[in-house]
């Protein structure tokens, strides 16, 4: 048979507050409930060594009664706080448990059927519950607490419900800015490619040097009588237009060329 679903007992470090307690935790409140059942097997001592296969559970045998004992957590000096007791009788038993003021008693008591529903998977085949009752408490519970469900619950999911769209919304602006963000990425990555290709013509072009083009234009001028196309030489060697006249003007200025009208 599998162990029921148990968180394990907390324990208080020595001179520190259990978790979730404040330096002077306040006593906490007492509850309970009754459920009808009975023995169908054996006696209430066959039950303790089915109960004790629960390690943190404490087993305490009195005449007619067997208590059952679960300690959640304690408070700074080692007494039981958050704790509840399974008193197990042949007609039904009795159920005791504290409730701290961190939590909330309905769900409180939701955890403590929960946890004695499981706890008592290990005893079934001997101890039967009055399902009748067993509904009725459960069903109440679950009442109790969906009414103690009030506007500020409501408020506060509203609040959580706007924010999550907001959230949902910046997202996809998130998405829109990183598209963006990608294309001007690429837009940058081809400029920078054309102007790279651009740079290395411009050097293509500037690729003779002064001294080399005031030869071949003095070459040209001399080879086609006295006569010069700036476009076609340009051309010819691969440079532009106006290197072209500035170094003509300066061959003029210098008294090398001369300009017959």
């Amino acid at each position: 048979m599998p162990l029921p679903t148990v968180n394990q007992p907390k324990t208080a470090q020595p001179g520190q507050p259990p978790q979730g307690l404040k330096e002077e935790p306040h006593p906490p409140q007492v509850d309970g409930f009754k459920i009808k059942a009975k023995l169908v097997k054996g006696k209430l001592k066959d039950l303790v060594n089915l109960l004790r296969s629960i390690s943190f559970l404490e087993i305490a045998p009195e005449k007619d009664v067997l208590n059952v004992l679960y300690v959640e957590s304690r408070d700074i000096n080692k007494n039981p706080y958050l704790f509840s007791i399974i008193k197990i009788k042949e007609d039904g038993l009795d159920v005791l448990y504290t409730i701290p003021p961190e939590i909330g008693p309905n769900k409180r008591r939701i955890d403590v059927i929960k946890y004695l529903l499981n706890v008592l998977t290990l005893i079934e085949g001997s101890y039967q519950l009055d399902q009748k009752t067993l509904y009725q408490l459960v069903e109440n519970a679950i009442k109790e607490l969906t009414s103690s469900v009030t506007m500020d619950y409501t408020k506060l999911f509203t609040s959580y419900d706007n924010l999550k769209k907001e959230v949902d919304d910046y997202k996809k602006r998130v998405d829109r800015l990183t598209e963006q963000s990608q294309a001007l990425t690429s837009q940058n990555y081809e400029l920078k490619t054309k102007n790279d290709e651009l740079t290395l013509r411009v050097k293509q072009l500037e690729g003779l040097s002064e001294s080399a083009l005031r030869a071949k234009l003095q070459e040209w001028v001399a080879e086609h009588n006295g006569n010069i196309s700036i476009n076609e030489f340009a051309k010819l060697y691969n440079v532009s237009d106006a290197r072209v006249e500035e170094i003509l003007n300066k061959l003029v200025n210098e008294g090398y060329l001369e300009v017959v009208q």
